[in-house]
């Protein structure tokens, strides 16, 4: 079908009662999860964890499959992957911890940000399309259910517009939930790069509540709740485009923004409900190897390894060794040899993101 995009703002009233009603709902939830990860002393142990399973779950929106194990086992930093898979997730991760750090320092979302983040994606610079062909297809029957614009200028064009409703509050007074639903629905039908536009749009939506400070840290793991209403999620997308009517889909993406903040938090609170008992066992095992540096290590990566934990608790080698040895002791870490390496798991950790897949 063809949709001529319309450039932004929307001129329809989109405040409906119904998506009221769900506005208060949805903001509520944000605010507690913002709060919640506030308690955390170390935010960034939450961003290492969760960024990744929001990169598991919305690279798997795009059949990119990948276990837990994989997953953890694998590091970005050393370019050590289990899988093409695993890798791909990583490059995901990376691209929205890195987005996150560009909004942070400007407070802007600009178009090389968005390019930036799509070339983490997919490791290529290939920037926005410039040939035509490019047609969106049910996976299922091969049959063509959209086509985004082929012409490169109209592409540049929109998205510039994209860029200016995203940064320019005085162009549009809608709730900035609101503004992001529409501002997924616009990227996804511009549909700009020859790859990676679902992950790099599902990037955008968190990167665009941490511009207006509604999260502190790119933690909402909103990819869960779309993976498992794929079909919704498609299906509103197109509605759009053939009926002009943005009720559905905004309400969809709030419900999303209310059931994600809600699983994040009960997340949360599991962890550093798991990071007390582990300091609380190890100050009264073992209290000479007890150290902040060292219990974030142990959350910041499930399956941590020597190198890891010398580098961020700032030890030596020899005695990180012997201090994850003595968690094994202990029973908080369980020691796996893959290759010519030990990685030693934290078992608790790790059934807690496991048990929530």
């Amino acid at each position: 079908m063809h949709y001529k995009i319309p450039y932004l703002p929307p001129e329809k009233n989109l405040e409906t009662t119904p998506i009221l009603k769900k506005l208060v709902l949805a903001h509520k939830a944000l605010a507690e999860l913002k709060g919640v990860a506030s308690t955390v002393p170390n935010q960034s142990v939450l961003v290492a964890t969760l960024s990744l399973q929001e990169a598991k779950d919305s690279s798997e929106i795009e059949n990119i499959i990948t276990s837990q194990d994989e997953l953890y086992r694998s590091d970005y930093s050393s370019k050590s992957f289990t899988s093409l898979e695993a890798k791909e997730v990583h490059n995901y991760a990376f691209a929205l911890r890195q987005g996150s750090n560009e909004v942070e320092k400007r407070g802007l979302i600009r178009l090389n940000d968005i390019l930036s983040v799509q070339k983490e994606i997919v490791e290529n610079a290939a920037g926005f399309r410039k040939l035509p062909g490019t047609e969106l297809k049910n996976s299922r029957t091969g049959e063509v259910v959209y086509t985004p614009p082929q012409d490169p200028e109209e592409i540049v064009a929109l998205m510039k517009n994209l860029e200016v409703f995203i940064n320019d509050d005085a162009l549009s007074d809608l709730d900035p939930l609101i503004k992001m639903a529409i501002i997924h629905h616009q990227f996804e039908s511009i549909h700009p790069f020859y790859d990676g536009n679902g992950r790099t749009g599902r990037i955008l939506s968190v990167l665009y509540l941490l511009k207006l400070d509604l999260l502190e840290s790119p933690i909402l793991y909103m990819s869960r709740y779309v993976n498992q209403t794929k079909d919704e999620y498609y299906r509103l997308l197109q509605l759009v485009r053939k009926t002009g009517s943005w009720e559905e889909w905004i309400l969809y993406m709030l419900e999303a923004v209310y059931q994600t903040s809600t699983e994040t938090v009960i997340i949360i609170k599991k962890i550093k409900n798991l990071m007390q008992t582990f300091k609380k066992e190890i100050r009264e095992k073992a209290p000479q190897i007890y150290s902040h540096e060292l219990l974030n290590n142990l959350f910041r990566h499930p399956y941590t390894k020597i190198e890891f934990a010398a580098k961020e608790a700032q030890i030596h080698r020899n005695t990180a060794s012997k201090y994850l040895e003595e968690l094994v002791k202990m029973g908080l870490l369980a020691k796996h040899r893959f290759g010519k390496e030990n990685l030693y798991l934290n078992k608790s950790l790790f059934k807690l993101l496991v048990g929530n897949d």
